[in-house]
């Protein structure tokens, strides 16, 4: 049984790392010596065909997806898509929870109601 999900779920959180068809398909091939065509990649995605469990695991981390089945929208997952953080974007967050003083001035910067 396909689950179409996977595709939408695979393109989206390639995009969302900004990588491209052809630098998964190296980064597969480089860091887990697996070979694949990027035709391949793209029917997965297209939901044509579905990766193997140790290709979908080997994705996920190469993705950074810690949740499958939360990325998948299964596990009381919220419906609206994934919040993925660069890492400067994760300090500045980190960042904020420390300085508590300057919450109420961010928050009203950010027109965020208290």
């Amino acid at each position: 049984m396909k689950n179409t999900n996977l595709g939408r779920m695979l393109r989206y959180y390639r995009k969302a790392n900004m990588y491209s068809v052809k630098q998964v398909v190296e980064k597969l091939s480089r860091e887990y010596d697996t070979n694949i065509s990027p035709k391949t990649l793209y029917s997965w995605e297209n939901s044509q065909n579905q990766p193997s469990a140790d290709l979908l695991l080997m994705l996920c981390r190469i993705y950074k997806i810690n949740n499958i089945l939360e990325a998948l929208g299964y596990d009381g997952a919220p419906e609206q898509a994934p919040l993925i953080l660069t890492p400067e974007e994760r300090e500045i967050i980190l960042k904020y929870r420390s300085r508590k003083y300057f919450n109420s001035a961010i928050r009203k910067l950010l027109d965020i109601e208290d």
